[in-house]
């Protein structure tokens, strides 16, 4: 037994984010997310009942975010004309500033189909069962 984990850290979540050095990236990937197929060649950890903003606030509790970049929180884009709004982005810049002092500074957005060619080439990613659109995000670890 363990004191002051997350209960939603599996174990297996608590290994592959001990495993992670400086720099390594983890998404937290939402529930339409593609994350068998782009994680094919790596870590998939499913978090199916858990919603994206309680596995944040949960990560940030034990991962530092990389403070030698502009923005290690990366957002997924939202597609130009798509009528979608994301009110989710609030609460992870809220859950973030709770943990960092930039909060909403220390986020970017990258590009639909850049972010899943970036999501590809992270140590891993956590398919939660979050159903907000455009809930995905980046995650890059830092040093303690």
């Amino acid at each position: 037994m363990l004191k002051n984990i997350p209960k939603i850290i599996s174990p297996e979540m608590l290994k592959v984010l001990c495993e992670m050095g400086h720099s390594d990236r983890i998404v937290i990937a939402d529930a339409n997310f593609p994350a068998e197929r782009i994680g094919k060649n790596g870590i998939v950890l499913r978090a199916d009942g858990h919603s994206a903003t309680e596995m944040l606030d949960a990560i940030l509790t034990l991962f530092p975010l990389d403070t030698y970049v502009d923005a290690p929180v990366s957002l997924m884009q939202v597609m130009p004309g798509d009528p979608v709004e994301t009110p989710i982005w609030d609460t992870y810049k809220a859950i973030v500033a709770k943990h960092d002092a930039r909060g909403a500074a220390a986020f970017g957005e990258i590009e639909r189909f850049a972010f899943y060619e970036e999501a590809e080439k992270c140590y891993a990613i956590i398919a939660t069962g979050e159903t907000a659109l455009y809930a995905n995000m980046i995650l890059q670890k830092g040093v303690l």
